[in-house]
């Protein structure tokens, strides 16, 4: 017997996960997922390629890889050195070792380096025959922008792509770090300088490359993909991406009373705290 009463049908929980309160509140990019970006940034790699698969010409393929880098202490570290070295080397002709004398030593307790391995990351469409990189996709990462070993790795990394003629696309939707100096060589002027951006830089156009800037309160935009010269247009909507994000996510359960980190200008943070309480986040 087919139960139309819904008594048998399991309920819910939490009542925030509905149809839809399951999408966010914001009309782009949320400023509080930045608090899960780890999760957030694997989410929108594997969905951007799972789309890309579907319009790209039958001879390429996106494909994920990875960089990896060493934080300590939630903070990027180079390298360590010691104050004093000791090494081992042979006494001179004529001297003999000194003898151990009987002194009591403190036995000490072992502490071990507070770090772990970092993975970020990234999509390259490849062309299947020779595997040669046609473009390669980024979503940035707050370690990106900031001095450490996330930086030097991610900068090292994007180096070779352009070295390799290869077209480079970088997405930026977070807004810890100094994204104007990754930039660099170009500078973007005052009055595009938002939030959020994207940039693509095409294969063959070392001394431009096309901006689209993305403020807070706007919806994420379509951007194209550049791929060979020949190949047909290719395009990535970001706030699809970011849609599916938050709702497999579950990001519609999150503390939206705590403050955005990094915090919001006085003004964003009152726009924000309105949408907030009209979804009834608040």
């Amino acid at each position: 017997m087919i139960d139309l009463t819904g008594r048998g049908k399991p309920r819910m929980r939490n009542s925030c996960y509905n149809e839809v309160a399951m999408k966010s509140p914001f009309p782009g990019m949320d400023p509080y997922l930045e608090r899960r970006w780890r999760d957030v940034h694997a989410t929108l790699i594997l969905y951007a390629r799972e789309r890309l698969n579907q319009l790209l010409p039958p001879d390429l393929a996106a494909r994920t890889e990875d960089r990896v880098y060493v934080e300590a202490g939630g903070e990027a570290i180079r390298a360590i050195h010691p104050d004093v070295r000791v090494s081992e080397q042979q006494p001179p002709p004529g001297m003999t070792a000194p003898e151990v004398s009987n002194v009591a030593v403190a036995q000490p307790i072992l502490i071990e380096l507070d770090s772990e391995p970092v993975t970020e990351h990234f999509i390259e469409i490849i062309e299947l025959d020779g595997e040669r990189v046609v473009t390669a996709i980024e979503f940035i990462s707050p370690t990106n922008k900031l001095p450490g070993d996330g930086r030097d790795a991610y900068l090292k990394k994007r180096k070779e792509f352009i070295e390799s003629h290869a077209n480079l696309v970088e997405i930026d939707l977070v807004r810890s770090g100094d994204w104007v100096s990754l930039m660099k060589p170009y500078r973007v002027p005052m009055a595009y300088r938002t939030a959020y951006r994207a940039c693509v830089r095409r294969t063959g156009q070392s001394t431009r490359a096309e901006l689209y800037p993305i403020p807070l309160r706007s919806r994420l935009p379509t951007i194209s993909i550049p791929l060979r010269a020949d190949d047909p247009l290719v395009t990535l909507n970001l706030q699809e991406l970011l849609d599916r994000t938050y709702e497999t996510g579950r990001y519609a359960g999150m503390n939206y009373g705590l403050e955005c980190d990094p915090p919001l200008s006085a003004e964003d943070t009152a726009w924000a705290d309105e949408i907030l309480r009209s979804a009834g986040r608040r």
